[in-house]
Formats: structure tokens, sequence, C-alpha cells
């Protein structure tokens, strides 16, 4: 089992548990839905890439995850949050390219595996650029699949004849903690933000307010 197989089993569990219900509504998904999607990238995930002559299609890692960007595209409430998702998806792939470009190839200097280096650098940038938990997440995803597409494009320029595997081999567990950990941010600190405003602006509970005595009548 890859990595982002394990992280999709776990997401499942949570689900299951109903943890990250606010999360889910923030993205319109209701329990079911989310559980399918999560299942449908996990056995796409197995089955063998759809060939396309220079591109190789990932059902789980590429397909699943587009259609879900799709979708919360489709029902972004304002047109600015779908304007941000998708221009925070393309700066997101350019910073991706030009990370997994400057980080070294040879195995004895490699500290942390790339793919996981990239999935946590596009979380992050998802993050901060999305902003909303839709946004994050279309961020999150479309930039590490769009990084991979600008590398594919950058090898054909130079003459080297290379398939672009969307979403597949190691892509899949990229793609996978890119999304869920630019979700994952922007749950966190959305929520700590939000529990600072209301707690800076809370009102006193005027049912714990203690009402002076009315003098007894002698």
């Amino acid at each position: 089992m890859t990595f982002g197989s394990f992280v999709l089993s776990a997401l499942a569990v949570l689900v299951l548990l109903g943890v990250g219900q606010r999360v889910l509504d923030k993205m319109r998904l209701s329990d079911r839905a989310a559980l399918l999607l999560i299942v449908l990238m996990f056995v796409g995930g197995l089955i063998p890439d759809i060939d396309l002559g220079l591109v190789r299609v990932n059902i789980g890692g590429a397909l699943i995850p587009l259609g879900i960007c799709v979708y919360l595209l489709a029902t972004a409430d304002e047109n600015a949050e779908r304007v941000r998702g998708i221009i925070g998806a393309v700066l997101n792939s350019g910073a991706v390219y030009l990370l997994g470009r400057v980080m070294p190839s040879e195995p004895e200097s490699i500290v942390l595996d790339p793919i996981y280096v990239c999935g946590i650098a596009g979380g992050i940038i998802g993050w901060l650029l999305g902003r909303s938990r839709r946004g994050a997440f279309i961020c999150g995803v479309l930039g590490v699949l769009l990084a991979d597409a600008i590398n594919a494009i950058a090898l054909w320029s130079a003459g080297i004849d290379q398939k672009l595997v969307l979403g597949g081999a190691g892509l899949f567990d990229t793609a996978v903690i890119s999304g869920i950990l630019a979700v994952l941010l922007s749950e966190l600190v959305g929520e700590t933000v939000e529990r600072f405003a209301r707690a800076g602006g809370a009102k006193p509970d005027q049912a714990r307010v203690k009402m002076p005595r009315e003098d007894k009548k002698k």
C-alpha cells in the first residue's frame, strides 16, 4: 500500500466516525459522497493507467481529483473564489515545478523523498493561495498535476521523449498529500481565527449576569 492509499484509508475512517463534517459541509459534500469519492480514488489508483499516446492518465490520481475540482469550481459561491482557485493552481504549479528542479537527484543526497516534499509544499502553497477549503483543494491538486505537465513539456522541448503520467506512480501520493494537507491547514487555521474572533467580540451571557435583588417589602 502506498502512502497516498494509506492516507485515503485513514480519511475514510475519519469520515465514518463523523470527523470533519464541518469541512465536508464547506465543500458541499455529504458523508456518502465523500466516502464514494475516497473509494473511487483508492480503487482507481490500483487500476492501470489509461494510455493516450504521449500521455498516461491514472483514474484515482488524476481523473477523480480533477472531477472533484470541477465540481468545487462549479459550486463556488462567488466568481472570485473560482478565479482565485484557478490562478492559485497555476502559481502553485510553477512553485512545485521549480522545487522539483532544484532538489538533489542523487539518492545519497536526498533527505526526504521528492514525492513527499512536493506534496507538502503544494499543500502549504495551496492553502496560502486558495484561502477557502474549496480553493485550497483546487490549488493543491491542480497545482501538482499542472507541475507534472510543465515538466513533461520542458522535456519534450529539450527533445527528450518521455510520457506524461498524470496521477500515476508517485504522483498519486503527491496529489493526495497536497490536496488533503491544503484543506486540513485551511480548516485548522480558519477554525483558530474564528475562535479568536468570537472570543474577542464575545458578549456576556445574560443568563449568568446576576441581577440586583429587590428589597424585600417589610
